[in-house]
């Protein structure tokens, strides 16, 4: 009995751990998305706006 408590335990604290980064993953995805999205918008107006200085 005290084994499948240590077992069951084992497994709750894995899952706690893949949870939480399955959770800042999905915030980091967020963060990089809308930092692209930044990127590419400031692209287009350096090329369109003719700023070629690097």
């Amino acid at each position: 009995m005290n084994i499948l408590l240590i077992a069951i335990a084992v497994i709750a604290v894995i899952l706690l751990f893949t949870g939480g980064f399955v959770s800042s993953l999905n915030f980091l995805l967020w963060v990089g998305l809308i930092l692209l999205v930044l990127a590419v918008i400031v692209f287009l107006v350096r090329m369109l706006s003719g700023n070629r200085r690097v």
